[in-house]
């Protein structure tokens, strides 16, 4: 008689069914927990990513290292190190799961770090590390495993991330080296982001400053030039930086000529033209040449002769010359309009040019004298020159002979001579004859080439 078949398993049956899905539902599940994990990690590092390009603040950044680093590592804790510029290692945050216990790891690790200084010129800074990881063992406990990675900027070691844990089965796998050293490296980036911001905003007030003193200087140097009877001038002066150590101006001689409120300037009496150049270029020589034209300008009032007012200009501002290691040299001339008569006397400063109209010759103008500030008894020579119709005074600094082509040969005396003679047989207006050696020089140099020196150029013409 056939036997029947039960409906419903046997208890056979029911075991080996069972047997057969529990691994399924366990490895979907690890899958699901290691999917869980994964974005959890990911959550992480996007958020550590977003406050990467977001915070202004770098403290506020490095407040979140230590909870990044625990949370990406399932470790109980974090700590980050940092060397400070005194060479001391510093506990710079923690984080710590546990509140009751946190007050006393830190106090632990910070008396690990308290007595470690790098030398400026110290060993590699594994030494010191390897004395930090010595010292939280032994603050911290056999308890506590410690691993860490360095944080490198520009590929200098400049402190440590840490993660902590007190599970005794927890180890410092691959895939935890690799995102702990994800956010030490995010840490990096964001300690070098905010060097850089301090550089630049140095940089900007730098930029600031040196805008300011350009300003200045621009305004020091004359806006429009005195009307002196049967005397047509031009003058520029182009530095090499925004703040330059070149310097012209036209002063007046005598009190009643001075009218501070007058839209032109005063027509009466001798007008002192005055070129120069301090040695060196940018902020500091912009400095003295400032010093020197406030000086320069009240010994003129004084009525000297040009050699005496450098003589007293020299002993006034030897001092403070010799202490910046700088001189000047300065030629002062003094026109007087009624005789065609240039006084003049020279400091060591190139000699200006003096185009003959009638004989279509170029002569130079020139005194014996010492360079300003580099002896307190330096004496200096007058001269006089009577000029005539047409004739051309040509006033310049050597920004001009040294100018330089690609190759490094010099425009020199000879080709500045050649270019100023055919100018001033050329044209007939300052302003042009000035247009054109400034072109020569720097079709000379390159149009791509700026000028390495500060280049002046100031030119006196008589009406015909």
């Amino acid at each position: 008689m056939p036997v029947s078949q039960s409906p419903f398993p046997s208890s056979e049956n029911n075991g080996s069914a069972a047997t057969d899905v529990t691994p399924v539902v366990a490895l979907k599940e690890l899958v699901a927990r290691l999917h869980r994990e994964q974005n959890k990690i990911q959550d992480l590092l996007s958020s550590l990513g977003f406050a990467l390009r977001s915070f202004n603040n770098l403290n506020q950044f490095l407040e979140l290292i230590p909870l990044m680093a625990t949370r990406v590592t399932d470790a109980d804790g974090s700590a980050l190190f940092l060397y400070k510029p005194n060479g001391q290692v510093r506990l710079e945050q923690l984080h710590w799961q546990d509140s009751r216990q946190r007050k006393n790891i830190r106090k632990a690790l910070e008396n690990a770090s308290s007595e470690i200084t790098l030398a400026p010129s110290s060993a590699p800074i594994a030494t010191a590390t390897g004395i930090l990881d010595d010292r939280m063992h032994r603050y911290l406990g056999p308890d506590i495993q410690i691993f860490g990675t360095a944080i490198l900027v520009k590929h200098t070691e400049r402190g440590w991330l840490y993660v902590l844990s007190r599970d005794r089965e927890y180890s410092w796998t691959e895939t935890r080296q690799k995102l702990v050293r994800l956010v030490a490296d995010q840490t990096a980036v964001a300690i070098e982001n905010d060097e850089l911001g301090v550089e630049l905003r140095k940089k900007e007030r730098l930029d600031q400053e040196l805008e300011i003193g350009a300003e200045i200087q621009r305004r020091l140097l004359p806006r429009q030039f005195p009307m002196i009877p049967g005397v047509t001038l031009a003058a520029r002066c182009k530095p090499a930086n925004r703040v330059g150590g070149d310097y012209y101006d036209f002063i007046p001689t005598n009190h009643k000529q001075i009218q501070p409120h007058a839209h032109n300037l005063s027509v009466n009496g001798r007008w002192g033209l005055v070129i120069g150049d301090v040695m060196g270029k940018g902020v500091p020589a912009g400095l003295i040449m400032t010093m020197m034209r406030g000086m320069l300008r009240g010994e003129v009032l004084n009525g000297h002769s040009p050699a005496r007012i450098l003589q007293n200009l020299n002993r006034v501002m030897y001092a403070d010359l010799e202490t910046s290691n700088r001189f000047v040299t300065i030629f002062y001339s003094e026109y007087d309009p009624n005789t065609r008569t240039l006084s003049f006397s020279n400091a060591a400063h190139n000699p200006p040019y003096w185009w003959h109209a009638a004989t279509k010759t170029i002569t130079r103008l020139d005194t014996i004298g010492m360079l300003i500030g580099l002896d307190a008894n330096s004496e200096y020579e007058d001269a006089q020159a009577t000029l005539e119709a047409g004739d051309t005074i040509i006033y310049y600094t050597d920004g001009f002979t040294d100018a330089a082509d690609s190759s490094g040969e010099r425009f020199d005396e000879e080709n500045l001579i050649s270019s100023l003679s055919l100018a001033c047989r050329k044209f007939s207006d300052p302003q042009d004859i000035l247009d054109y050696v400034f072109a020569q020089v720097y079709e000379f140099m390159g149009t791509d080439k700026p000028n390495t020196d500060d280049m002046t150029l100031v030119v006196l013409k008589l009406e015909d």
